[in-house]
């Protein structure tokens, strides 16, 4: 078995970045995440095996990335062991695609030996899942980690892709050379530390979730014009549009220009269900108000349909806690209709 452990030095978030992006979705006591990918010589669970973990997990306030690769089937339950008792000391797990296939397949490989699952009562934060909506507004070509790297301008990985390590490996096996060994080592490398690379991406969903402060609000007779402040940098900037919005992104700030009509704007509501939507007044009534209104003249609320219409008054722009309360919902509906796009 080769096994290799070093500290990591830069490119990696610092711990209290970690601590603040995933503080979104979890409890910050007790905190101590790891980050990791598996290597494996195939999809299948059961007609497979693992040959190579890396991970990274904070010792003495450093990163360190440690890696245990296989030389031939037999190390397998090895690695599996040691991997056990390494998560012991961790109680969130961070990866890209980990929840659909990385965990489930070492939790089958677990099994196969008779080995507890060293995931029990712990938990998982997903990069793939959790980013997955931001595909539409930072107009990403794909969902794969190395697309999250390039949109981020990160274009030095010099390895080869994962299916391409799966020959590799198997060369390994045949030749036992220190190159080749060197060059799954290395793509293992790329995509653990790649992990950390596209954490801070995190921060673009603080524009879904309304986490930020209003700090500028404009009417100029056609569009709502606003500026907001994020708790935290962008890692890269971005602009995306269409003709009811646009929007900009740099640093902590955020730059909204949104359509308005005859100076009226859009009400979105999240509870869509609850709503009947009237076609020929072009609004929504909640149910328990409309079910006197004929059938002919109503129908269910979508998440498109499902808005009321407001005068962007003076009052609205001087108030920046009523903006707060429009965009909160009704912004991640707007950056929904780029998928229409």
């Amino acid at each position: 078995m080769i096994v290799k452990k070093m500290p990591i030095l830069q490119g990696f978030p610092d711990f209290e970045t970690v601590k603040f992006f995933t503080g979104k979705f979890f409890q910050k006591y007790n905190f101590t995440p790891v980050f990791y990918d598996i290597e494996t010589t195939g999809l299948s669970r059961n007609s497979t095996y693992l040959y190579l973990i890396g991970a990274v997990g904070i010792e003495d306030e450093t990163w360190n990335f440690y890696q245990w690769m296989a030389e031939n089937a037999s190390e397998e339950e090895t690695i599996l062991r040691i991997f056990s008792q390494f998560l012991q000391q961790y109680n969130l797990m961070i990866s890209y695609n980990g929840e659909r296939f990385d965990q489930p397949y070492l939790e089958a490989r677990y099994e196969k030996y008779g080995i507890p699952s060293p995931f029990t009562g712990k938990q998982s934060l997903d990069l793939y899942l959790t980013l997955k909506p931001l595909k539409s507004l930072l107009k990403l070509s794909a969902m794969k980690q190395p697309c999250m790297e390039e949109f981020l301008g990160i274009k030095d990985r010099i390895y080869d892709n994962g299916k391409e390590c799966i020959k590799l490996y198997k060369d390994f096996l045949k030749k036992r050379d220190a190159f080749t060994a060197d060059e799954i080592l290395g793509h293992n490398l790329e995509d653990v530390l790649g992990l950390g690379r596209i954490f801070d991406m995190l921060g673009y969903l603080c524009i879904y979730d309304g986490d930020y402060e209003v700090t500028y609000s404009e009417f100029d007779g056609d569009n709502l014009i606003l500026k907001l402040k994020l708790p935290c940098t962008l890692p890269q900037e971005f602009s995306n549009g269409n003709t009811d919005f646009y929007l900009t992104g740099k640093d902590e700030e955020i730059n909204l220009i949104i359509k308005t009509t005859d100076g009226k704007l859009k009400q979105y509501y999240a509870d869509y269900k609850d709503y009947y939507y009237l076609p020929e007044e072009d609004t929504v009534i909640p149910k328990s108000l409309g079910s006197g209104i004929d059938r002919k003249h109503r129908k269910a609320a979508t998440k498109n349909t499902c808005y009321t219409w407001f005068t962007c008054s003076d009052a609205f722009l001087s108030s920046p806690v009523q903006q707060k309360q429009y965009l909160t919902y009704t912004l991640s509906c707007l950056i929904g209709t780029l998928e229409r796009v």
